[in-house]
């Protein structure tokens, strides 16, 4: 999924790119804690919940990093992301989300339509606060 936002790809990466930074963009994670050098980090969700994540690789000058989940209420296994900022070539940045994973306990459709949701608040959020 992507989106596009009227900021410098360095001032969005600054907001969204640090591996503890959800709660600061994203409505649905009240609290981010790292674990074992930052490596893993524990979000807690508004309304209950908890998803644990691990940092598979991170890459500040690229603007990119990428996780995996490790536990999670979510209807997903062997879920791996990628969270890009690119400079847009209009003066602006172009964030992409994107994942793979398998569903599991609900059909593709839905696990897929979840996931598709997060990403979606994320972004609706990161539009109130930069614009779009």
């Amino acid at each position: 999924m992507k989106n596009s936002f009227p900021v410098s790809p360095e001032k969005l990466w600054e907001a969204i790119g640090g591996f503890n930074a959800l709660p600061d963009w994203h409505p649905a994670v009240q609290r981010s804690e790292l674990e074992e050098g930052g490596s893993i980090r524990r979000l807690s969700l508004l309304g209950g919940g908890e998803i644990v994540e691990k940092l598979e690789k991170m890459d500040d000058d690229g603007h990119t990093y990428s996780y995996s989940i490790l536990k999670s209420p979510l209807p997903v296994a062997n879920y791996t992301a990628v969270l890009t900022v690119r400079d847009d070539g209009k003066g602006g940045s172009e964030v992409t989300w994107s994942s793979d994973f398998e569903p599991a306990g609900q059909p593709e459709a839905d696990a897929s339509r979840v996931i598709e949701d997060i990403y979606k608040a994320g972004f609706e959020n990161l539009k109130k606060m930069f614009g779009a």
